[in-house]
C-alpha cells in the first residue's frame, strides 16, 4: 500500500470535499494519506499539513497583488512543507489547486522534479496552470495561451488580480516549471478541459478525465416544507447555486430574468453575500451561503429548475448536486457546464433565448447517469494510485 500526500489549497468547498472524499476511500483501501493545505482550518478525524500561516498569506497576496506574481510567494513557508513532505515520505502526490496564496510552485515542482520515483497526480481544476495568469479566459474570449501570454491581459482585473500585469514572465516561468516532470498524469474533471490543456504546453503529458461526483446518500429528492416558510408553494421556483455571486457566475442574468417573468414565477439565489442581498429586486429571494447541507438539498428538491448562467466554469459541481435531487438542470454552453449537467440540446440555451425558455411552462426531464456518484471518481482515482510503481509514459 501507498503513502499518500494530497495537496490542495483549503479543506472546504468543492475541491476541498474531492480530497477529503479521496482521503478516506484511500484509507479505507489500506492507504497512509495525509492532507496539506494553505487557507481555513483543518477537519476534524484528518492527517493534515498546514502551510505557512496567516501572514505567509497576507505576504504572497501583496506580492500577487502588485507584481502579478500569484503562485511565486511562500518562499520561506513551502521550503518548511518540504521538510514536512520528506518526513512522511510520500509514494503518491496528489496535486489539486496549487495557486491560491499558499504555496511557491517553483520551490514545489523543484521538489517534484527531484524525485522521480514518487507517482504525480494533477487534478486540473481550472486553467491557471496553463495561463500567465488567469483562471478561466472564456468571457474575455482570449487564446494567447495557446502560444504566449504577451501585451494587455483581459482579466488583469479577475482573480488573481493584479495592479501591474507581467503574464509574459509568468507565462514563460510556469511553462519552464510544470514541464519535463516525471511520472506524473494529468487530471480532468471534463472533456472540455482535456481538450484545452491539449492545446497548451502540458500537451505532452498523459491525460485523463475522472468526472467529480457527489454523495448521492446526501443529494437526493427530498420531500420539506421549505417553499411553504417562504410563502411560495404555489410558485415555479428558478433556482441557482453559488459560492461566489459575480457577473461571470450569471448574477446579472437572473437579474435581468426577474424582470421579465410574472408572478408565476419565484427565483431563488443561494450563496449571496449580504450587500447582492440587500441590491437584489424584490421578486428574487436572496440566501447567504450556508454550511447546512440539508438545507440545500431541500431546495435543491423543492425548485422546478436548476438554472446555471455561468459565462465559464469547469465541471460545476451544483448541476451535479440538483440532478442528483430530482432536478434538471439548464444551462448555458460554456466549458463543462454542459457535461456536469448530462445536457442535451433542449437543456442548453443562449443568453437571448432565456425569456423565452423561462415563460414557457417548466416541465423538463431529469437525465440519468451513475457518474454522478462520488465513489464512482474514487474508484477512477484509486486505479491511479494502485497502479504499479512503473511511471507514467
Amino acid at each position: 500500500m501507498s503513502r499518500i500526500l494530497f495537496i490542495n489549497s483549503v479543506c472546504n468547498g468543492s475541491t476541498g470535499t474531492i480530497c477529503k472524499n479521496l482521503y478516506k476511500a484511500a484509507e479505507e483501501a489500506g492507504h497512509t494519506c495525509c492532507i496539506a493545505y494553505g487557507r481555513g482550518d483543518a477537519p476534524e478525524g484528518f492527517n493534515t499539513i498546514k502551510i505557512g500561516n496567516q501572514l505567509d498569506i497576507y505576504l504572497h497576496v501583496l506580492k500577487a497583488r502588485l507584481f502579478d506574481a500569484s503562485g511565486f510567494g511562500s518562499k520561506k513557508a513551502t521550503k518548511d512543507f518540504i521538510k514536512q513532505i520528506e518526513e512522511f515520505k510520500p509514494d503518491v502526490i496528489h496535486l489539486h489547486n496549487i495557486h491560491g496564496y499558499y504555496v511557491n510552485i517553483e520551490i514545489l515542482f523543484n521538489y517534484l522534479k527531484q524525485h522521480p520515483e514518487i507517482k504525480k497526480i494533477w487534478t486540473l481544476h481550472d486553467c491557471w496552470s496553463f495561463t500567465g495568469h488567469c483562471a478561466y479566459y472564456t468571457y474575455a474570449k482570449c487564446d494567447k495561451w495557446q502560444i504566449c501570454c504577451i501585451g494587455k491581459c483581459p482579466n488583469k482585473k479577475e482573480y488573481p488580480q493584479t495592479l501591474f500585469s507581467n503574464i509574459k514572465r509568468n507565462f514563460n516561468k510556469k511553462k519552464e516549471i510544470f514541464s519535463n516532470v516525471e511520472n506524473i498524469i494529468l487530471v480532468t474533471p471534463s472533456k472540455w478541459l482535456k481538450d484545452e490543456v491539449g492545446k497548451s504546453y502540458l500537451k505532452d503529458y498523459p491525460i485523463e478525465v475522472i468526472n467529480n461526483g457527489v454523495d448521492i446518500n446526501v443529494f437526493k429528492p427530498t420531500p420539506s416544507h421549505i417553499k411553504q416558510q417562504y410563502g411560495i408553494e404555489n410558485k415555479k421556483v428558478i433556482l441557482g447555486v453559488a459560492s461566489v455571486w459575480d457577473k461571470r457566475k450569471g448574477l446579472d442574468t437572473f437579474i435581468d430574468l426577474s424582470k421579465e417573468l410574472d408572478d408565476q414565477y419565484q427565483i431563488v439565489l443561494i450563496g449571496l453575500s449580504k450587500k447582492q442581498i440587500e441590491q437584489l429586486p424584490n421578486n428574487i429571494i436572496g440566501i447567504s451561503r450556508t454550511e447546512n447541507v440539508q438545507e440545500l438539498v431541500k431546495w435543491y428538491s423543492a425548485a422546478d429548475v436548476y438554472f446555471n448562467p455561468t459565462l465559464e466554469d469547469n465541471y460545476p459541481t451544483t448541476n451535479l448536486e440538483a440532478i442528483a435531487c430530482g432536478t434538471p438542470v439548464v444551462t448555458f454552453n460554456t466549458g463543462g457546464s454542459p457535461e456536469s449537467a448530462f445536457a442535451g440540446e433542449d437543456y442548453i440555451i443562449e443568453k437571448k433565448d432565456i425569456f423565452n425558455f423561462f415563460k414557457n411552462d417548466i416541465n423538463l426531464e431529469v437525465p440519468k447517469s451513475d457518474i454522478l456518484d462520488f465513489k464512482e471518481m474514487n474508484r477512477s482515482y484509486l486505479n491511479i494510485y494502485s497502479k504499479g510503481n512503473g511511471k507514467y509514459e
